[in-house]
């Protein structure tokens, strides 16, 4: 009566190949690896993403050039432990089938690829929570960007299995880098489309489908890959590659269609109590204070002025009639970092800059005299003290005497005079009348 019951518990003690494979095998390493070299990758761009969700959305996204060939390079470490260890006769002698034993020996690694990829952008995002100023966070890419590594780690245990050298690891990865750059980078837009590591843009989003394709597309190969290395029916890869190919033909036609604007990005959220009005990309909605106030200086020394644009705008591209372009606050590493502008004296001067070279004149108008009255109202509206560094270090140059006096004397001019000279500047820059600025 005892021995259906130890049976029982000899069955339930029974060590499990899966679970050893996951916890104490190489799996647990490649996830350490991806986890290590992907976090490494983001903190040492960490200026220019963390303060922006679309940043550090494409920032992850872009990790995978790395990634998917660290992740095949892994599983061809994996695929060839058999050869390594000299147990290819041995194994031959189990019960369960070559493709049974390839994937005990593949899934856990894809497994932890992922997992250290997942870890990666969920720690990338919670850094960014406290220093976004605005936005959503974009996930629309995970489900794609997770299938790639898998599928990379997969691909690459059959290559293993396949190639009979210890060089194919690190050849593969190499090969899978060059490779997904190229074709991210370089490729016509079908290549790029079918690339799991296309390049996105800031502000941009993909179409609702393309994760769930990509994820067709590149699981779809893997798994065509495998059965046709290991099944003992091979005719039965043609399904997953079946699907593959319909996924990869979709995303190639689509092209560049695969990406749309952000619809946030076509908003703004303005300070209209100045003028002109200042106006920030409503992905950055919470820098407006910041902005306002760094920019308070030259609209206090504006007023009363006419024929000014009507706002300062933040669109990314070309402005509006009545418009003038904003100085990004996109967090590059340079204007604004964490949420923080990193100069605001700078970035007065670059919006001074902006207002006064308003309008798209020829070069063969600008003359001497006009950059010299545009020189005058930079320094007026915002001094930079880089820029006066680097005037202060050439003091017999011609050309910057004559600046120097037309700045003195815009600034000794009374405020009726000025606000007077000012305003026909404005109007003749803007209409790129420039014979019709008055002299300094």
């Amino acid at each position: 009566m005892r021995t259906p019951v130890i049976a029982r518990e000899a069955r339930v003690r029974a060590p499990r190949p899966l679970r050893s494979e996951g916890v104490r095998g190489f799996a647990p390493w490649a996830g350490a690896a991806v986890l290590l070299t992907c976090g490494a990758m983001l903190s040492g761009t960490a200026d220019r993403w963390q303060g922006g969700w679309s940043e550090t959305a494409v920032e992850a996204h872009t990790a995978l050039l790395i990634t998917v060939p660290l992740a095949a390079a892994a599983g061809c470490w994996q695929g060839g432990r058999e050869r390594r260890h000299r147990t290819e006769e041995l194994w031959t002698t189990t019960v369960r089938t070559p493709l049974a034993r390839l994937l005990l020996a593949a899934l856990p690694v894809a497994f932890w690829a992922v997992a250290g990829y997942l870890v990666t952008v969920a720690v990338a995002l919670l850094a960014t929570w406290p220093y976004a100023r605005g936005d959503r966070p974009h996930l629309a890419l995970l489900p794609g960007d997770a299938a790639a590594v898998a599928a990379g780690a997969l691909a690459g245990h059959v290559v293993g299995r396949a190639v009979p050298t210890r060089l194919a690891a690190p050849l593969l990865a190499m090969a899978g880098y060059v490779g997904l750059g190229v074709l991210a980078a370089d490729g016509p837009a079908a290549g790029r489309a079918l690339s799991p590591a296309a390049l996105a843009g800031v502000g941009e989003l993909p179409v609702w489908w393309q994760p769930w394709a990509m994820a067709v597309w590149t699981g779809g190969l893997a798994c065509a890959a495998a059965l046709a290395y290991a099944a003992r029916r091979r005719a039965v890869a043609l399904l997953p590659l079946a699907a593959a190919l319909a996924a990869g033909t979709l995303l190639a036609q689509s092209g560049d269609g695969l990406w749309h604007p952000d619809p946030l990005t076509r908003r703004q959220v303005c300070d209209t109590s100045r003028t002109p009005a200042v106006c920030v990309n409503a992905r950055y909605a919470g820098m407006l204070p910041q902005v306002s106030d760094a920019l308070s200086g030259v609209t206090g020394k504006l007023a009363g002025v006419r024929n000014l644009p009507v706002r300062w705008a933040d669109r990314g591209g070309a402005p509006r009639a009545g418009e003038v372009a904003l100085p990004a606050v996109t967090p590059l590493g340079r204007s604004a970092v964490r949420g923080r502008l990193t100069d605001p004296e700078q970035y007065a001067w670059e919006a001074a800059g902006a207002l006064a070279l308003r309008g798209d004149c020829p070069q063969e108008q600008l003359s001497g005299r006009v950059q010299t009255a545009d020189d005058a109202v930079e320094h007026y509206l915002a001094p930079s003290p880089v820029r006066d560094r680097l005037d202060g270090s050439e003091p017999h140059d011609a050309w910057l005497r004559g600046a120097r006096a037309a700045r003195a004397r815009l600034a000794g001019m009374d405020e009726h005079e000025r606000r007077a000279w000012l305003s026909a500047y404005f109007a003749a820059r803007a209409a790129c009348r420039t014979k019709g600025i008055p002299a300094l």
